[in-house]
């Protein structure tokens, strides 16, 4: 079983930078494929940043390639959203997600444990 506990989110304007954070329990995080989803109101939740248990293999969605940065401290059982440039449209609540299978894993469904989100506001 993992817990997940996100922080760092909040209201900033267009241009600016938040580091999102995700705390995780257990001492199995190391085994742990790791992502970051994003759900705008209305909208599906997808993956917009998703990285391999030992952090040498990432994922990007298009739109956030080249602002953000995903990173992970295994030994202190986090993983990271660093988001750099921030849109308007890049409000959404934002959800980090854990699932023990090999590899860089972007399905949603795949995902077996979620934390309860932050929400990221960025105003024009």
């Amino acid at each position: 079983q993992v817990q997940l506990e996100e922080s760092g989110g909040g209201l900033v304007q267009a241009g600016g930078s938040l580091r999102l954070s995700c705390a995780a329990s257990g001492r199995t995080f190391s085994t742990y494929s790791m992502a970051w989803f994003r759900q705008a109101p209305g909208k599906e939740r997808v993956c917009v940043s998703a990285i391999n248990w030992s952090g040498g293999i990432t994922y990007y969605e298009d739109s956030v390639k080249g602002r953000f940065t995903i990173s992970r401290d295994n030994a202190k059982n986090t993983v990271y959203l660093q988001m750099n440039s921030l849109e308007p449209e890049d409000t959404a609540v934002y959800y980090c997600a854990a699932v023990r299978i090999v590899g860089v894993i972007t399905n949603r469904a795949q995902y077996d444990y979620w934390g309860q989100g932050t929400q990221v506001t960025v105003s024009s």
